[in-house]
C-alpha cells in the first residue's frame, strides 16, 4: 500500500512539473497614438504587415529581446528587452516620453485564463522558434504582360475592277471588288513576364541580424531562462540580514553608501533590488542604487520589475537610458 502511495505521489508530481514547464505566456503590444509598426522578436519576424495592435502567442521565456520598426521610416526603429511572467497575458504600451524618445511601458498583466477576448481589431500571431530570422530583406514578385498586334494584309490575287460608261439617257459607274473576301485580320499575341526581387533594407531600417542564442543560465530561478548579469545570487537568508543593516541607517546618504557596499561582492535577484530601494525616502536616491545594481543582478531581464519603486516616469526614463547605454 506504502508503495502505490509513493507511485501516485510521483505522478502528481510528475504532472504538475509538466504542466508548470509547458506553461506559456502571451504579449500584447500596441501604440499609443496608432503608430503602424512590425515586431521581431529574438530575430524573428511577428507580423507580416505593420499594424497598430498585435498580440504574440504561445511565449515560453521569460525574456525576449524585442525590435519595434515602424512603417513610417521617419520614426526609424527601437530596441526593448521585454519580460513577461509565465501564464500570463501582458499588455505593453509603444509610447513617446517626454523626450519624444519610444518607450515599452507595460500597461497590465492577468492570468490566460482570465484574460479579456482579443479584439477583431488585433492582428493574432503564434511565436514559432523555428521560422527564419529576419534579415531586413523583402522579396518583392513583379509580373509584366507584353500585348503585341499584328495587322493582316490581302492575300496574292485581290484586284479591283472599275467601269464607267455614259449614253443618251444617263451615265452609270459601275465598281467590281474581288479577292479580298479571305483578307487577314488582326492578332494578338500576349507575353508575361514574372521578375523576383530582393531588396534589402536601409537608412533607418537596416538589416537586422538575430542575436545569438544565450548559453542557459543554472536554475537558481526556477522558470528563468533571460539574460543573467552575475553568477550566484545571495541567499534568501543572507539578504535579509543585509536589507537589516541597511534599514537600521537613520539618514539617507547613510543607507545608500552601506548598500552599494553590501552588493560589492554579492549578486542580487530583481525583486531583492527592489525592495532595497524601496528603503529609501527620495527618488534620486532610489535612482543611483538602481543604476548601481543593475551590473550585480542575476535575472536583468526582469529589471523591469524595480520600476514599481519609482514615483516618477522621468526616472523610468532615466534608468531605461542608462541601461540601454550598457549593451
Amino acid at each position: 500500500m506504502k508503495s502505490i502511495r509513493l507511485i501516485a505521489l510521483a505522478v502528481v508530481l510528475l504532472a504538475g512539473g509538466m504542466a508548470a514547464t509547458a506553461q506559456t505566456s502571451n504579449a500584447i503590444l500596441f501604440t499609443e497614438n496608432g503608430e503602424k509598426f512590425t515586431a521581431i522578436l529574438n530575430g524573428l519576424r511577428q507580423n507580416e504587415k505593420p499594424e497598430t495592435n498585435v498580440k504574440i502567442q504561445g511565449l515560453n521565456a521569460n525574456f525576449y529581446k524585442l525590435k519595434i520598426i515602424f512603417e513610417n521610416e521617419a520614426l526609424g526603429q527601437n530596441n526593448f528587452n521585454l519580460g513577461i511572467e509565465p501564464g500570463t497575458e501582458t499588455t505593453y504600451v509603444i509610447k513617446q516620453n517626454k523626450k519624444n524618445e519610444y518607450v515599452l511601458r507595460p500597461m497590465s498583466m492577468v492570468p490566460i485564463a482570465e484574460a479579456p477576448p482579443t479584439p477583431a481589431s488585433t492582428q493574432v500571431v503564434t511565436f514559432n522558434p523555428s521560422a527564419p530570422a529576419y534579415t531586413g530583406e523583402e522579396v518583392v514578385t513583379q509580373q509584366v504582360t507584353t500585348t503585341t498586334t499584328t495587322s493582316g494584309t490581302p492575300p496574292a490575287g485581290g484586284g479591283v475592277s472599275m467601269g464607267i460608261s455614259v449614253g443618251d439617257a444617263g451615265g452609270s459607274f459601275n465598281m467590281n471588288v474581288s479577292g479580298f473576301d479571305n483578307m487577314g485580320g488582326t492578332s494578338t499575341q500576349q507575353t508575361t513576364i514574372t521578375t523576383t526581387t530582393t531588396t534589402t533594407s536601409s537608412g533607418s531600417n537596416p538589416v537586422y541580424s538575430a542575436p545569438p542564442p544565450s548559453t542557459p543560465p543554472p536554475a537558481y530561478l526556477p522558470g528563468y531562462n533571460g539574460a543573467v548579469g552575475c553568477a550566484v545570487p545571495v541567499a534568501q537568508g543572507e539578504f535579509q540580514s543585509m536589507k537589516r543593516s541597511i534599514s537600521t541607517k537613520t539618514f539617507e546618504e547613510s543607507k545608500l553608501t552601506l548598500a552599494k557596499q553590501v552588493i560589492n561582492n554579492n549578486c542580487l535577484f530583481s525583486d531583492q533590488v527592489l525592495e532595497i530601494m524601496q528603503l529609501f525616502t527620495f527618488e534620486d536616491s532610489k535612482l543611483d542604487f538602481a543604476k548601481y545594481a543593475y551590473s550585480r543582478t542575476y535575472d536583468i531581464g526582469n529589471y523591469y520589475k524595480v520600476n514599481d519603486a519609482f514615483t516618477f516616469e522621468s526616472s523610468i526614463d532615466e534608468l531605461n537610458a542608462f541601461i540601454n547605454s550598457r549593451r
